[in-house]
């Protein structure tokens, strides 16, 4: 046969069963090689990624709700008592001394406070001191001590100081307070952002039917045509659902963003980074069992300074989730006082069946899980030195809400979509085109893809963001 020809001829002779015989066999080497370019069609997807969606994580630990609004309002308590930071600015009138304050404060006449250096020479002295007058407009109160002549015996000119307030004092036969104080609280917003996507293949794709064997992302089986890519972009879709309600960032004025006309979503890192707590470097866990327990209990005290919510989830990626274990597995329980699974009904298989596993330490719980976004290497898992895990609180909290004008009872972290009785934006898909139900002239499928919401997280001041762990 002439180099580059191709016998048409088959040699074998075809069977009507699938059978190994002799006589239905094609030696492509016969047909000529210019045919080894044909390919050898594998009916059944090879999943080298396996469960290849991230979501999951809102769904464990929060809520989904309707709103009718471009925005969503909340109100939070702020602290009850009184406290503040300043500079000490040197003696005043009648020996007191000027404190700076960092913007405004509550403090009033009559007050006493305990007065700390932070920063300075009179870091770290304490002073109880009571105050004798109040500048507002200008930021500023003078302060009188009780066990000693004046300030300037304590502090330098300049040193930082912080303050609260604890009690007041008054002599007899005087008036009492001349002014009232009201109670604080934060006003809180964040706004839905519009989230597109779409699918599309043309008339002449779909019509050459091609099937292949797969297994789906939620587990189903079986053979599916031109609709598996389809699938694949619903999946994706749900993914940037979630992702943007985790690493949305609101769009700051004279920003790119701003500039044009994008207003963005504050996520759930960036409302954590704003409003809570931020463990920056600061849990390397790869030390010894006894330094990683003591960083681990510097966080204990944090919880403790906020508003020590008892039971506590957390999702880490997979160097710190083992370096955990291996810290409690250091101290021989978990804890010191038993495992708990209070938030799961105390059952252990409850627990276990959502990939938690729970310890004590102090009076707090902690659940802990991996966090497959964190370590996946196409999200977050490709980016080192940077998220670690969050800590959420477990259970609700109950905020005011500005627009229905009524304290609510909500989880920590939930989902606000946009909704109305005629139209939800939860997440709505629809077909346009001219393949099958004719919508266009267009020669191909269209599948669409939108939602419209936004993640609330309430009493971030609870939440925990770990970063930058020097993990080797």
């Amino acid at each position: 046969m002439a180099a580059g020809t191709i016998n048409t001829a088959p040699t074998g002779t075809p069977s009507a069963v699938k059978a190994t015989l002799a006589s239905a066999y094609v030696d492509l080497r016969d047909q000529g090689w210019a045919q080894q370019y044909l390919p050898d069609l594998m009916e059944q997807e090879a999943e080298v990624f396996g469960n290849r969606t991230i979501s999951g994580f809102l769904a464990q630990v929060g809520a989904e709700e309707a709103m009718s609004s471009d925005q969503v309002l909340w109100s939070e308590q702020g602290r009850l008592h009184i406290q503040g930071t300043g500079a000490f600015t040197g003696a005043g009138s009648a020996a007191a001394g000027k404190i700076t304050t960092v913007g405004t404060t509550n403090v009033r006449v009559g007050d006493t406070i305990v007065l700390t250096g932070l920063v300075g020479t009179g870091a770290g002295v304490t002073t109880k001191c009571y105050v004798t007058t109040v500048d507002a407009a200008n930021a500023f109160f003078n302060a009188v001590p009780y066990n000693a002549a004046n300030l300037d015996t304590a502090y330098d000119v300049d040193d930082t100081v912080t303050f609260f307030v604890y009690g007041s004092e008054y002599t007899k036969g005087v008036t009492g307070r001349l002014e009232g104080l009201e109670p604080s609280f934060v006003s809180l917003e964040n706004k839905p952002v519009i989230i597109k996507d779409l699918y599309e293949v043309s008339g002449s794709d779909a019509s050459a039917i091609g099937w292949i064997e797969v297994s789906g992302e939620d587990g189903q089986n079986g053979y599916l045509w031109y609709l598996k890519a389809s699938g694949d972009t619903m999946s994706r879709f749900a993914d940037y659902c979630e992702m943007t309600c985790i690493e949305g960032e609101l769009a700051a004025g004279g920003s790119g963003a701003a500039g044009a006309n994008l207003g963005g979503t504050e996520g759930l890192f960036a409302a954590i980074t704003s409003r809570g707590n931020v463990m920056d470097g600061g849990f390397d866990f790869n030390d010894a069992a006894s330094d990683s327990l003591d960083t681990f209990d510097l966080m204990l005290k944090r919880f403790d300074s906020q508003g020590a919510i008892e039971e506590n989830m957390m999702f880490l990626n997979r160097q710190v989730s083992l370096s955990i274990d291996d810290m409690l597995a250091s101290m021989n329980s978990y804890g010191g006082s038993g495992t708990s699974y209070g938030v799961f009904n105390n059952s252990e298989d409850m627990a276990l069946n959502l990939g938690f596993t729970g310890f004590r330490r102090g009076s707090y719980d902690f659940y802990k899980s991996d966090w497959k976004y964190l370590n996946d290497a196409a999200t977050r898992g490709s980016i080192s030195n940077d998220v670690d895990g969050v800590i959420v609180p477990a259970g609700v909290s109950s905020v005011y809400d500005q627009m229905l004008g009524k304290n609510m009872k909500r989880p920590f972290l939930h989902v606000r979509y946009r909704a109305s009785q005629t139209e939800s934006r939860k997440m709505k898909t629809w077909v346009t085109g001219s393949v099958g139900a004719a919508t266009s002239d267009l020669d191909a499928m269209e599948v669409n893809y939108l939602s419209e919401r936004c993640l609330v997280t309430q009493g971030a001041n609870n939440f925990f963001l770990l970063k930058g762990n020097e993990l080797s």
